[in-house]
């Protein structure tokens, strides 16, 4: 299909406001990736000083390095709400507020409860209160920011500034590793665990303030405008991002979000859009990503790293991360949605396979490394940015608020379904008198390999199809497998 051409003026225009609606995203990737760097100090802490079985400590460690995975469930469900009342922009707002409350509260939980550094492990409950209020900041960021976007954005270029989000996302993750390293190294262990580790949280609160301020020079959504009536207000920003032509057809699918104030039934469309989207965000929390992001230095420790060296090495995987994902940005719109998943699918499952067999056999050392490099730079051609583009795209209008929702939810749920069992996997002594660590990265390669069959048979191309065709498109699989269960004996 051709995609209509985009001029130079609109596309400056529109990358103005993405790029200060994906400082969310750094945000988000910041939030999320700066416990990395904590986990050996939460232990030391928080959980070594009550005397826990390995089994016990093990869950502890996983509840409190998800605690910020709670907070992103809420916050996804109560986005859609939020930016239905209140538009796009005042989200962000609240978001980038509860950002800043979360990285000082976290760096010190015994603010009002106790003197610093005098509440011992019982210090780990408002420590995981004030990363859960991190986390609900993640999971409105994590809604808001694409649909700011996606509504924004002319259908000709809008993979390639939806993919922006997650280099966003990934440039986040790779400043904090950089951060917590470059912290790491102005002490020793001892500092960091009892010192450092402070220093990191509260890193997050200096790109929250600078989110914060620019926040206030956005316009307000066009979805919004709409919404209120103010239909030459709208018409006039989304002319300063897309051709007059297309401006009607933006119009008309931001006009139909809202029709009487009463959203369309969720299967309006059939069951399969909504269960694509669902698939699609849980496949990418199930490969494993954020084991290596949120454990990367424990993992790079359990393969014989020095605490400083495990710093590098998960901070060099993240940089091969970042620079994949800038790949995208110039292949997106030209060679579709769906290769690039099924590739990426093969390629993270294959990586993992030859992680978990290089633990298995005792054999790691710089061709992990090279796995773990593998495994994340074809995360980041693939399931890392286009699931997040893919939800602006494969919904219809009518249930797009609700169905990306439910989507991102699911996400959420899968994320911190993963990353709260991985050191329960990762540690368990049955399981690694057996396989020696590599039985969960078995698991994430398995998933990856489904998860490209999966997109492969059930998953349609959403590259350059506008809002009518889209509708069409899912109308005809509706009818299609309405014929299947008719005929089925």
């Amino acid at each position: 299909m051709k995609l209509a051409k985009v001029s130079t003026s609109h596309i400056k225009a529109v990358t103005g406001t993405t790029f200060v609606a994906t400082l969310s995203s750094l945000l988000f990737g910041y939030a999320t990736a700066v416990i990395a760097g904590v986990v050996g100090a939460i232990d030391h802490n928080f959980i070594a000083p009550r005397g826990l079985s390995n089994t016990a400590a093990d869950a502890l460690l996983g509840l409190t390095v998800c605690s910020a995975l709670v907070g992103t469930v809420i916050g996804a469900v109560i986005a859609r709400p939020m930016a239905f009342l209140l538009g796009r922009k005042r989200p962000m707002i609240l978001a980038a507020i509860l950002f800043v409350v979360s990285a000082v509260g976290s760096a010190y939980p015994e603010l009002g409860l106790a003197p610093i550094g005098h509440m011992g492990p019982d210090a780990i409950w408002p420590f995981n209160f004030y990363r859960m209020l991190g986390g609900i900041a993640v999971g409105v960021a994590s809604m808001i920011a694409p649909l700011y976007v996606g509504e924004f954005a002319p259908s000709a270029v809008r993979g390639q500034l939806g993919a922006y989000q997650q280099i966003a996302i990934t440039g986040g993750m790779t400043i904090a590793y950089f951060v917590n390293w470059g912290i790491a190294l102005q002490g020793d262990d001892v500092w960091v665990l009892d010192t450092g580790w402070r220093w990191m949280m509260l890193s997050l609160a200096i790109p929250a303030m600078a989110f914060f301020y620019l926040s206030f020079s956005v316009p307000d959504s066009p979805s919004w405008l709409v919404k209120k009536g103010r239909i030459d207000q709208a018409t006039k920003q989304l002319r300063r991002s897309a051709e007059a032509a297309e401006v009607e057809s933006m119009l008309s699918e931001l006009a139909a979000e809202h029709p009487d104030e009463k959203p369309a039934p969720l299967f309006t469309f059939g069951r399969r859009v909504v269960f694509c989207g669902i698939a699609l965000c849980v496949f990418q929390q199930v490969v494993g990503i954020n084991t290596v992001l949120y454990y990367g230095p424990r993992i790079f420790e359990t393969m014989g790293y020095h605490m400083d060296a495990a710093f590098l090495g998960t901070l060099v995987a993240c940089v091969v991360n970042l620079m994949s994902t800038m790949i995208v940005v110039l292949v997106v719109d030209k060679v579709g949605r769906k290769p690039l998943l099924i590739f990426g699918g093969v390629l993270m499952g294959v990586a993992m396979l030859l992680l978990g067999s290089l633990f298995h056999s005792q054999n790691t050392g710089p061709l992990a490394l090279a796995a773990i490099c593998l495994f994340l730079a074809g995360f980041a051609v693939s399931f890392g940015p286009i699931v997040w583009i893919m939800l602006t795209e494969i919904y219809p209008a009518p249930i797009k608020g609700q169905a990306m929702s439910l989507a991102v939810t699911a996400q959420w749920i899968a994320n911190l379904l993963v990353s709260g069992t991985f050191p329960l996997l990762l540690g368990n002594d049955l399981l690694n008198r057996e396989w020696h660590h590599g039985f969960a990265f078995w698991v994430y390669g398995s998933c990856g390999l489904l998860a490209a069959f999966v997109v492969l048979s059930y998953v349609p191309e959403t590259r350059g199809v506008d809002s009518e065709q889209l509708v069409a498109l899912w109308r005809r699989e509706d009818v299609a497998a309405q014929k299947f269960q008719a005929v089925r004996p």
